[in-house]
């Protein structure tokens, strides 16, 4: 930008334009010109006060307001959609273009657009030396790289997942394989190196897989529950790193570079056929990777972290206990199926959905964050039932509790004929259960014609038959049968008592 100012100071000075034009880096023209509009302006030096270079410029050379404006582009928003695949700076480059024209904005070329892009990116990568304290943070990631175990049946090699855990203070961590990356094995991977470490550190950081974090929106972080549940039991706390920002955890993934040359690469020509075999390999290659001396400056890993364990939280009593959480929908009959098997739920909570946690041997149902029930988990043939009677209703719970063994123990505190009475019910049914309604009424007559009546009912009854009925005995309670007296026999002749005797002449024989 012409220095309109030293000009115009240079001039009072007496110095002629040539030199002036050497001095300010400008052409002589360019000088004429500028003595000529401040001439035309009425300025002169010294200038006025406040009066700044743009101001200056401004009065010198008022056409300069008609110099094009050309219509910057948003460059985080350019930067935001590199991410996406497919996405190019030539696409992009296009729609700022068509943006411009719509708007009646001068776009600049595709050139001077890279070229602020570049100066954006410059500014935006800058990097920070973070200086971690001990004991402070942990950081977890999958290796990218796998191991493999070979099949002894078909000969085919199976992948293996590499877990490394990393406190950066020491450079100090773990690694171990696993079939999978599910949350079974990303759990287990957890307590394992706790284990290891022998101690927690206050924070964890992950990436953000589903495993770990169910969200991580701009404004808010939602964590799995079962990892959750982890960072509870070890009084520690989750923080994921921000998204598509490896850096935050540079640590682990330095050491996941390192690790895939030094234990992965290392054992590339060895043959394992069992995943206990190969994390065996790794645990020695491990030893060596963290007592190898540093680089840059004295002792080990092993060495840096034999002064931040101290610094570590203590372990808690007992190893986390895996849990799985599943939802389910409370069924009519109260009950929720889950793995296959049904537990009973209160009945109160019929066509509820209730969150199920799940671990070895234990079955937990939560409602609205509240524990509803437990259950001791069932194994086995699929379609069994663990039912509790607390969670039926009260008829149901009166059902359930009808047993032969019950009705004839009830039926012995009235009397011994009411007894026999039921025992001829039960035993007069193909099967047992068919019987329990009619001796449940049988029972029930006690409490309208008091239990003497029924007793004397039930007498009568077996007068008559050995297998009496309910409804015989409610016939002879609602006539009063039962109060009647039994008529005794009365007493015959001689003949009649001792009844007739014939000889043998009778029936024919000889004397």
């Amino acid at each position: 930008m012409t220095n309109y100012r030293e000009i115009l100071r240079l001039q009072s000075l007496g110095v002629n334009k040539s030199q002036i034009a050497a001095a300010c880096g400008c052409s002589r023209t360019t000088v004429v010109r500028t003595l000529n509009l401040a001439a035309v302006n009425g300025i002169s030096y010294p200038l006025a006060d406040g009066i700044s270079d743009k101001q200056l410029a401004e009065i010198l050379l008022p056409s300069d307001d008609q110099i094009p404006v050309y219509k910057i582009s948003d460059y985080d928003y350019v930067e935001h959609e590199m991410h996406k695949s497919g996405v190019t700076l030539n696409l992009l480059w296009l729609e700022y273009c068509e943006q411009c024209r719509n708007n009646g904005e001068l776009p600049y070329q595709l050139t001077q657009f890279k070229k602020y892009y570049r100066d954006h990116m410059a500014k935006h990568s800058a990097t920070m030396h973070i200086n971690h304290k001990p004991g402070e943070i942990m950081q977890v990631d999958w290796a990218g790289d796998t191991a493999a175990v070979v099949d002894t049946d078909t000969g085919e090699l199976i992948p293996v997942y590499v877990f490394v855990a990393v406190l950066p203070y020491s450079s100090y961590a773990y690694v171990e394989g696993f079939f999978s990356m599910d949350q079974q094995c990303w759990t287990s991977a957890h307590v394992n190196a706790f284990r290891y470490f022998g101690g927690v550190a206050r924070v964890i950081q992950c990436d953000n897989l589903k495993t770990g974090v169910d969200k991580h929106g701009k404004n808010e972080v939602k964590l799995n529950r079962a990892y959750s549940e982890l960072a509870e039991h070890y009084n520690t706390a989750i923080l994921p790193c921000r998204i598509r920002a490896p850096k935050d955890k540079a640590m682990v993934e330095g050491t996941v570079g390192v690790i895939s040359t030094f234990i992965l690469a290392a054992l590339r020509n060895r043959r394992f056929l069992s995943l206990y075999e190969l994390n065996q390999a790794m645990f020695e290659k491990l030893y060596e990777f963290n007592h190898k001396p540093f680089q840059k400056r004295d002792g080990s890993r092993a060495t840096a972290f034999d002064e931040e364990k101290p610094l570590l939280l203590p372990l808690p009593p007992r190893p986390f206990e895996l849990s799985e959480w599943k939802i389910a929908t409370v069924a009519p009959n109260y009950h929720i199926s889950v793995k296959k098997m049904n537990y009973s739920v209160p009945y109160e909570y019929i066509r509820k959905k209730v969150d199920v946690r799940l671990t070895r041997n234990t079955i937990e149902v939560f409602f609205d964050g509240n524990r509803i029930c437990s259950h001791k988990r069932l194994y086995g043939r699929a379609n069994q039932y663990s039912t509790n009677e607390e969670h039926m209703p009260k008829n149901h719970q009166k059902y359930i509790q009808w047993n032969g063994e019950r009705f004839i123990k009830w039926a012995s505190k009235i009397e011994t004929n009411t007894e026999t009475a039921v025992k001829a019910i039960l035993n007069g049914c193909k099967i047992e259960q068919q019987g329990y309604k009619a001796c449940l009424g049988l029972l029930n007559l006690a409490d309208k014609y008091t239990p003497d009546r029924l007793e004397n009912a039930c007498k009568r009854a077996l007068s008559f038959t050995p297998r009496p009925s309910y409804k015989n005995i409610q016939v002879i309670l609602s006539s009063g049968q039962d109060k009647q007296e039994e008529k005794k026999p009365e007493k015959a002749d001689n003949a009649e008592q001792y009844g007739f005797t014939r000889c043998n002449s009778y029936y024919g024989g000889a004397e």
